[in-house]
């Protein structure tokens, strides 16, 4: 059996090809049942949770990663996110590989950011705020720039020495990226505003974002917590990465839909129907795109195959 570690890991996962095993994975004919979450209690500290998430391409690979989330793992310096994947052949069971859950989640998750973002940014989006300094930072920054000719990138974080360090290593990868602590302006400014925070409580306004603008939403991954207030949701063109997930769990849609700011309606497609042709996405050059992701099993699973053959050939 093929076990990879973090570094390894990275190393099967180059930013174009894993972004394209991720649409051809939603193209495809994926099977996803719902992903058992659960809430740990930690005493003293936020509760953690626990994510098991399965899928399977009938006859070819099945998978599941176990993955967990502890929020006040930043007190200890340790990584909020641990976990493994383990991909099995779909023809016998047979287990084949296990792979670096917390690497694989950090580079699915960013790579499906910049997939939508193929459909929803600007083609000509030059400028880039990333809101957060954790380990998913510096993987969006480097999707995005994939998928977009991006050339300034900025970073904020509640903590000022995490965001400077955050862009110190953008620049040692080769990009023009600051630290930035006028949230408000960075925002105002950014052709594409990313975030991938724990955040309870709104940090995006929508007032802030100018025409044109393209909001990624990756942190905020319960129904509880939220990166952007109603103002955003209101004035921009909504998308998803699943309904089932997005429309149970991730926050800035959950919310405004309970309190009837927003209808069902107001979700113009999940990220299938962007990459299937069935919904075109960004209509215009002046149009607000909000993307909200929570994370599907088939983003996994397509990484996991991605890293396997790719270590195997």
């Amino acid at each position: 059996m093929l076990v990879l570690n973090e570094e390894e890991t990275r190393r099967a996962l180059a930013w174009p090809a894993l972004i394209n095993a991720i649409e051809s994975m939603f193209r495809g004919s994926c099977v996803m049942p719902v992903r058992h979450h659960h809430g740990v209690e930690v005493p003293g500290e936020n509760d953690a949770t626990l994510l098991m998430m399965p899928a399977w391409v009938p006859g070819s690979y099945m998978g599941v990663k176990i993955l967990s989330v502890f929020p006040d793992n930043g007190l200890r310096s340790f990584p909020a996110i641990f976990g493994t994947y383990l991909l099995s052949s779909g023809k016998t069971g047979e287990m084949l590989a296990a792979i670096e859950g917390g690497e694989l989640t950090a580079r699915r998750t960013a790579a499906t950011s910049a997939l939508a973002a193929r459909y929803l940014a600007r083609h000509d989006a030059s400028s880039m705020l990333m809101v957060g300094t954790g380990r998913l930072s510096l993987n969006l920054i480097e999707a995005h720039a994939t998928t977009r000719p991006l050339t300034s990138f900025r970073i904020w974080g509640r903590n000022p020495v995490a965001a400077e360090r955050t862009a110190e290593d953008a620049r040692k990868l080769g990009f023009d990226a600051k630290a930035c602590t006028d949230l408000e302006g960075a925002a105002r400014s950014a052709d594409i505003i990313s975030c991938a925070t724990l955040s309870q409580d709104p940090l995006i306004k929508g007032e802030w974002l100018k025409a044109g603008a393209h909001l990624d939403l990756v942190g905020a991954f319960k129904p509880t917590m939220r990166e952007s207030d109603d103002m955003a949701v209101i004035r921009a063109s909504l998308f998803v990465d699943t309904f089932d997930g997005a429309l149970k769990e991730g926050g800035d849609i959950v919310q405004p839909l309970a309190a009837g700011v927003i209808g069902r309606n107001d979700i113009r497609a999940e990220l299938r129907e962007l990459v299937s042709g069935h919904h075109a996405g960004r209509a215009n050059d002046d149009e607000i795109t909000l993307f909200k992701s929570v994370g599907a099993a088939l983003e996994d699973l397509a990484g996991a195959i991605l890293a396997y053959e790719s270590v195997k050939t």
